[in-house]
């Protein structure tokens, strides 16, 4: 039989026990709360331990985006020189010996105000300062940034990321063996097996000279206090293994993923990056005004010739390389130029994964390893929805968030649940016993079950007519009760139910009838800029010539211009927003230059056709005849000029040509060239030119004759039975 020799392995009963109680938990949450959503608030889905909390962050977001105020402030930015150096843009800073800060400058007429003054002056440069700082590469990647950076530089989702990172983890068959390319993939510490370094540092010394090798190993720590460290970071098994050693074996997202752990690695262990700084501050003669300058020079790459992390919105200060000249203290300076801007304040932005991530991270709620699933579930459950990359709550997903916050607003609280995530890491530390955390946890939350048993559904659409009345029932005219129907004018409207969700309706039912649909958050434009915050009309002013309102609205697929109001039957004239306006900052000049589209731009050189810009449903487009050609980039339909049009049509290849109209219809009558070659077009009828025809030798008369013959040939449509 042989001798077999048993090996007995002690688990961790701490961290046995740490897994248990948060299993437990998220059990006793979903499986107790999920069903007091369905009895109480029909339509609903579930709730969850952490998926409760997520939401509510995103919720939140949204209210602060809803209630942001827009302001409008300017900028002033001069332009000096020497008698020797090219000029350099500096900013003012201070005015009549105060301190500008972001909205002191408040309009127009006070930023000519300001100009008017400064252009009176003289001025000196009177402060320099030159450093050199370094930036240190960021640590390699946890389970948390590893999913941020794959949402920022590659537009991975969590649950991708974490996909192609378990097969990475898996391993490839490499010579006929499997072989794991990346380090475990569910990790909250940034520490590096001292083999990993030693393979790191070679290949730096190796590829990139000593001089991007710092003189010691950089050794990371995790910042976070509830880190659990058990797996070292997100590393590639093997150095050696590099992206492009490694690209046949890999798909796509395979390897960009390693790719971006390879060189995070890599980094990490690389030198500083250094960068030359200078600062100027120019004063006026007479000490009341302050212009300062920045210039940031990159002076050695270092880990950045490797690898630079990607951002969430906006670029890092020092990103844009910007030189100023070699100037001393005391010398006089020319204001060549003086620039006044106009912006508005933005709401906070939207959550992205990244930024959804980074936030639940840094309160503390959740594990990493559980972001992915939570993000999918919030989405499955049509809470939120995924659009141009950042989360727009549903109105599903408000509600729930807003009962919670009323019956359970405990269990939602981001420090409860950060305390708790808290108490199951000293589980795993042995500090505390895993069945007094449950026992505490679940005595005080069976008492706030116990405590809805009795609550009826009207009560609970009171609770939420009230906490969500300003975005349910937005104040859009003084005068008028929000609540007030718009059918009946008696009844109030009110939240209603029913089994497939929430609905707006009259109290005054069954005699009124009035409903209304819930409406999703407004997409954001399709380059994700224009995320407006704008719900009820902006008027700009009246047109000088017909005397009509100009005003911006909100409608289904965006928001328009519009000129005056319905007559009757008659519609007002309306145009699309263009992509390069906002809704809150489009001027009545921009509104006047759109609605007055399509404009003449000329006639074409050779065919005497004339050429117009325009905007229609597929966006800006030149029109030449009957041809439309889209405006793709570089040009501004509002500014478009006769050459720019031409290169667009030259480039989009050959045009359709009249040959003349039709003698039955009126309709014009095209020679067009299509993917199988020319052909006669007419109306929605499209005849093939015979073989052996040239096409610039057909006359009206032919082209009528072969529209006849194909109209002859097409099969009929069956007729209806009765």
């Amino acid at each position: 039989v042989g001798e077999f020799q048993t090996l007995l392995l002690r688990l961790d009963d701490e961290l046995v026990e740490a897994y248990l109680a948060r299993r437990a938990l998220d059990y006793l949450v979903g499986f107790t709360l999920s069903p007091v959503l369905w009895r109480k608030l029909p339509g609903s889905r579930s709730a969850g331990r952490v998926q409760s909390v997520a939401l509510r962050l995103i919720c939140e977001r949204e209210s602060e985006r809803e209630k942001f105020i827009i302001e409008e402030y300017w900028s002033v930015d001069g332009l000096f020189k020497d008698d020797k150096h090219p000029a350099f843009a500096a900013k003012l800073v201070a005015y009549n010996g105060e301190k500008l800060e972001k909205l002191s400058i408040k309009d127009e007429k006070q930023a000519h105000q300001i100009t008017d003054a400064l252009k009176q002056e003289s001025y000196s440069l009177t402060s320099t300062e030159e450093k050199t700082t370094s930036r240190n590469p960021a640590p390699p990647f946890i389970t948390s940034t590893l999913q941020q950076e794959a949402a920022r530089k590659l537009y991975f989702s969590a649950t991708r990321t974490m996909r192609t990172a378990q097969n990475l983890y898996e391993g490839v068959s490499l010579g006929g063996e499997t072989v794991g390319l990346i380090t475990y993939m569910r990790t909250d510490g940034v520490s590096l097996a001292g083999e990993a370094i030693s393979q790191a540092r070679s290949h730096i010394e190796g590829n990139y000279g000593s001089n991007y090798l710092p003189s010691s190993p950089r050794i990371y720590k995790s910042k976070a206090k509830n880190a659990q460290e058990a797996h070292e970071a997100i590393r590639p098994t093997d150095i050696a293994r590099t992206p492009e050693s490694m690209k046949s074996y890999l798909n796509e997202d395979q390897y960009k993923l390693y790719e971006l752990v390879w060189k995070r690695t890599v980094a990490c262990q690389m030198a500083s990056a250094k960068f030359d700084q200078v600062i100027f501050d120019i004063e006026s003669s007479n000490r009341q005004h302050q212009f300062r300058a920045s210039g940031s020079v990159l002076k050695f790459d270092g880990f950045l010739r490797v690898y630079q992390e990607g951002q969430d919105d906006k670029a890092k200060d020092g990103e844009k390389e910007v030189r100023l000249p070699a100037l001393v203290k005391g010398t006089s300076l020319t204001l060549e130029d003086l620039n006044s801007d106009q912006h508005f304040t933005q709401p906070p932005p939207r959550y992205s994964e990244a930024s959804l991530v980074k936030k639940m991270e840094e309160l503390g709620i959740g594990r990493p390893s559980t972001y992915a699933s939570i993000l999918q579930v919030l989405q499955a459950r049509e809470y939120v929805r995924l659009d141009k990359r950042r989360f727009f709550p549903e109105e599903r997903g408000r509600i729930v968030t807003a009962f919670l916050e009323i019956y359970f607003n405990k269990y939602v609280e981001y420090s409860f649940t950060a305390e708790l995530e808290e108490r199951l890491d000293n589980i795993s530390s042995g500090e505390i016993k895993y069945k007094d955390v449950l026992r505490d946890f679940w005595t005080k939350f069976e008492a706030a079950i116990e405590e809805t048993k009795d609550l009826k559904v009207s009560d609970v659409l009171d609770k939420l007519n009230e906490e969500l009345k300003a975005h349910l029932f937005p104040q859009t005219d003084p005068d008028k009760d929000p609540r007030q129907c718009p059918q009946c004018s008696e009844g109030q409207l009110h939240l209603k139910l029913s089994r497939f969700g929430a609905f707006i309706g009259c109290n005054a039912y069954p005699e009124c009838k009035y409903t209304k649909q819930l409406t999703s958050t407004g997409d954001a434009d399709a380059e994700g800029g224009d995320q407006s915050t704008l719900n009820e009309p902006r008027i700009l002013g009246n047109d000088p010539e017909t005397g009509f309102e100009i005003s911006i609205r909100k409608g289904p697929y965006g928001f328009y211009i519009q000129l005056g109001e319905a007559q009757g039957k008659v519609k007002p004239k309306r145009a699309p927003l263009l992509k390069s306006m906002t809704a809150e900052t489009a001027t009545l000049e921009e509104a006047q230059a759109v609605l007055s589209l399509p404009r003449a731009l000329g006639t074409h050189p050779e065919t005497g056709q004339e050429i117009q810009a325009g905007v229609g449903r597929y966006g800006p487009y030149v029109k030449i005849g009957s041809t439309f050609k889209s405006i793709k980039t570089g040009a501004d339909v509002l500014t478009i000029t006769l050459d720019e049009a031409l290169t667009i049509i030259a480039e989009s290849g050959p045009q359709n040509k009249e040959i003349g109209i039709h003698p039955e219809d009126g309709k014009p009558v095209l020679l067009a060239s299509g993917r199988y070659g020319p052909y006669i077009k007419h109306d929605k009828t499209n005849a093939p030119i015979p073989k052996g025809v040239e096409p610039e030798t057909i006359t009206l008369e032919k082209a009528v004759e072969l529209i006849a013959e194909r109209k002859a040939k097409a099969p009929k449509k069956p007729k209806k039975k009765s």
